[in-house]
């Protein structure tokens, strides 16, 4: 039988979330500080097929979790409403909350349970920029024009998460295991704004291992170099003078000038640069008004390449063009580091593990509706024929991925700072099947997806392995044993980590703090009430599932 609990917000009822049975919450250190009793192959198979169970009539408690995260949509540094609900629930179920870590309003740390093994299980909570979009709606379908929204998926990994560890806490409890279980969220991760910190300021100096979980549209796993790009993140702001743009030009010195100067000789640049780089750059302030010569102005650049001294190389020659910029202005410039991630590289045996529990797991079973929306996304959005693998893509996956292995050839790619904790922590990521194959990524259109049945079907199958792979790492010492034997003998062996963060770099938490001042009080209108709507579908009257029809006309058309 589930057993509910509500949470209070605001003074009114704002979520009910059906959890799992529990019995009495107990405190944070309840398991005696004595050795797990150990536990026959058998004992484990019957556990693993509870937890399967258990985790599987938890579906309503995926869909409500999912789908208010869904609604908070936030942007990174500013997760306030989805860190207080995600600890809320975690607090009600006896873990202990640490907020404000490494001096991050929205991160947070929640342990439970005592000794070792400490594992840390975490994934991302922040959203993107103009990414607002109904679900369930394959066409162009903002909630709300220009607002943020969940057009990556972030809003399902710690409800995933929660999912897991919840259900192998009442088995800890009942069988004794003992271990402490960490949660953590990925802080303004679109802006790689946080991992780095949080290994700088100690957070993780204890840990024995780390499971991530981050969307995708299969259940994988992964180990080795996974073939992505570092970065570093940085701000470049020239100073220069005003003056009258018409009446005295020649009194002012334009900063906005140095700006473009300097992107101007990273152009040039590039031609000279190995193909593993990606630099891109915005100018997020280029003065006020044109009949005054700027005196400031700013520009935003990603560093990215395969190896630390590669990326720090780039950084050093982003300086030199900075200051190549003010000797043709008569201008000065400072520099900040808004975020950083190293490339990525992940444990081979808690890997190998993990992919036999995703075997035992299986994909979702997907709806005809679910095809559908999918295959109606794909198409609106123009999705190849193939994936980077050569998958056919044809809606939602219905064959598992393979376990992928170190990549022997990368000319680069994106970046996650979860490699700064793989590089400190034995770690992998593990996917689940919540979004849709073959859409752009960073797009509105990969939230159509995200508060559906098909988020919520994925969220509970990556449950389900996480859950297997955790009691694994708890009641058998040797893969956590052999996965520091790779982490040591393996992955750090010749390349070792060395920060870009420094120990006076502070993170970069005013970002996006006007964009959310805009936007918030409007998306608090549309924030989804569980005790009311039976999903955030029925709250917005959206029939699963919407998709294109001759007579249909979007924003897109209309703009």
């Amino acid at each position: 039988m589930e057993k509910n609990f509500t949470l209070k917000r605001y003074g009114c009822v704002v979520a009910s979330v059906a959890m799992l049975a529990i019995g009495t919450v107990l405190p944070s250190r309840t398991l005696a500080q004595t050795a797990t009793p150990t536990i026959s192959q058998a004992k484990i198979d019957a556990l693993k097929k509870e937890l399967i169970t258990e985790i599987g009539n938890q579906q309503k408690s995926a869909q409500q979790m999912v789908d208010m995260v869904f609604s908070f949509g936030e942007l990174g540094f500013q997760e306030y409403e989805t860190s207080k609900y995600l600890t809320d629930i975690l607090k009600k179920n006896g873990f202990m909350v640490e907020q404000g870590v490494a001096g991050i309003p929205t991160a947070w740390v929640a342990k439970w349970g005592s000794g070792k093994p400490l594992i840390a299980i975490g994934s991302d909570i922040d959203c993107i920029p103009k990414a607002s979009q109904k679900p369930g709606v394959a066409y162009h379908d903002p909630i709300i024009e220009g607002a943020p929204g969940h057009g990556e998926g972030h809003n399902s990994g710690e409800p995933l998460n929660i999912l897991a560890v919840l259900a192998l806490k009442k088995i800890m409890e009942r069988e004794h295991i003992q271990g402490t279980l960490m949660l953590w969220p990925g802080v303004a991760e679109e802006l790689v704004g946080t991992k780095a910190y949080y290994i700088r300021d100690g957070y993780f100096k204890d840990v024995d291992a780390c499971i991530f979980t981050h969307v995708a549209n299969n259940l994988s796993v992964g180990y080795g170099d996974n073939g992505n790009n570092g970065l570093v993140s940085i701000k470049y702001s020239f100073s220069g003078q005003a003056a009258h743009s018409a009446g005295a030009p020649w009194r002012g010195r334009s900063a906005l000038d140095a700006v473009e100067l300097m992107d101007v000789g990273w152009n040039f640049h590039r031609e000279h640069m190995e193909p593993t780089q990606r630099s891109h750059y915005v100018i997020v302030d280029g003065g006020d008004q044109p009949n005054v010569v700027p005196s400031k102005a700013s520009v935003w650049y990603y560093f990215r390449d395969r190896t630390y001294q590669k990326i720090k190389d780039m950084w050093d020659f982003g300086n030199n063009i900075a200051k190549g910029a003010t000797l043709m202005t008569n201008t000065t410039v400072t520099w900040e580091l808004l975020g950083t991630a190293w490339p990525g590289h992940f444990n081979k045996p808690i890997a190998e593990d993990m992919y036999d529990n995703i075997k035992m797991v299986g994909l979702p079973q997907w709806s005809e509706a679910d095809q559908a929306l999918a295959r109606a996304a794909q198409k609106e959005m123009k999705a190849p024929p193939t994936d980077n693998t050569g998958n056919k893509i044809d809606g939602l996956a219905t064959k598992l991925d393979s376990l992928k292995g170190p990549v022997k050839f990368s000319i680069g790619g994106g970046s996650d700072d979860i490699a700064d904790i793989s590089w400190n922590v034995p770690t992998i990521v593990l996917g689940y099947p919540s979004n849709i194959p073959g859409l752009p990524g960073h797009h509105w259109s990969n939230a159509i997806s995200m508060a559906t049945p098909i988020a919520h079907k994925g969220v509970v199958a990556g449950a389900k392995a996480e859950a297997l792979t955790l009691l694994d790492m708890l009641v058998k010492p040797e893969i956590i044993a052999n996965a520091w034997k790779y982490f040591n003998e393996v992955q750090t062996k010749e390349t070792k980590y060395i920060p870009f963060v420094s120990k006076t770099d502070k993170p970069a938490i005013s970002l996006n703090k006007s964009i959310m001042a805009e936007y918030r009080p409007e998306m608090k209108k549309y924030y989804y009430n569980p005790a009311k709507y039976g999903s955030y579908l029925e709250q917005l009257g959206i029939t699963y599932p919407t998709v294109r029809t001759a007579a249909t006309k979007t924003v897109d058309d209309v703009n």
